[in-house]
């Protein structure tokens, strides 16, 4: 979190707009471990790391954002947020560990920060929109940590069941700059196309559940002015 807060400090010294922020930094069914912080590697990276620096970069995309022009978070999240569980009580899987389990709640998470952000920016008139997206399966080495037989057939098959890196991008880059995406916000997008997220994403209780307990892990209190009111 210390180097998250340490990159904002040097953005912001630049004094440059910020038209479009993309969340895609991620680890893929590591060993039980965790950050510097001590928080569960997928949780922390994966998620945690991405609610606090949209947070503290809210107020600049707010204001490079204008009526007609909105400025843009775009969160990449997965299709194994389908199958994961949030448990509210054990976010960090302390009671039994699973890195299928801990990945899969991370995207899930992402899914459900991007709903609440966007009803909260909605909510403000914010000229920033966000959107969660779904690269597909890509092949990169994110899957340098799954079982050795899936990573053989990736090596022999790759090329013909996997999206390229650039491939994988696309729908990154179409929510980032489409024009029929304008405005539009709270999207859940798969092959540049929207599409219907696990259904508990669109629980809006749960929503600001994690948003609170986001808020207190990273240090940002809701209605701070480095953040936003949750």
């Amino acid at each position: 979190m210390s180097s998250i807060r340490q990159f904002v400090q040097k953005f912001k010294m630049k004094n440059i707009p910020l038209h479009v922020l993309v969340n895609n930094a991620g680890v893929m069914m590591v060993p039980q471990r965790e950050t510097k912080d001590g928080f569960e590697e997928h949780f922390g990276l994966n998620y945690l790391g991405h609610f606090l620096l949209t947070n503290l970069l809210l107020d600049t995309l707010r204001a490079s954002g204008s009526p007609g022009c909105s400025a843009r978070v775009v969160t990449v999240s997965s299709a194994t947020h389908y199958v994961g569980q949030l448990d509210l009580e054990d976010l960090q899987g302390s009671g039994s560990y699973s890195p299928h389990a801990a990945y899969a709640q991370s995207k899930l998470a992402l899914v459900l920060f991007t709903y609440r952000l966007q009803r909260l920016l909605a909510a403000q008139g914010s000229p920033v929109t966000a959107n969660v997206v779904d690269p597909g399966v890509v092949d990169t080495d994110l899957y340098r940590h799954v079982f050795w037989g899936t990573r053989l057939v990736k090596r022999a098959l790759g090329w013909l069941l996997f999206k390229t890196p650039d491939e994988g991008a696309w729908t990154s880059v179409y929510a980032a700059v489409a024009p029929e995406l304008e405005g539009v916000g709270g999207r859940y997008l798969y092959n540049e196309k929207e599409t219907k997220s696990l259904k508990v994403t669109y629980d809006q209780k749960l929503q600001q559940q994690l948003w609170t307990k986001s808020c207190q892990m990273t240090g940002i209190a809701d209605g701070s002015p480095e953040g936003i009111s949750g």
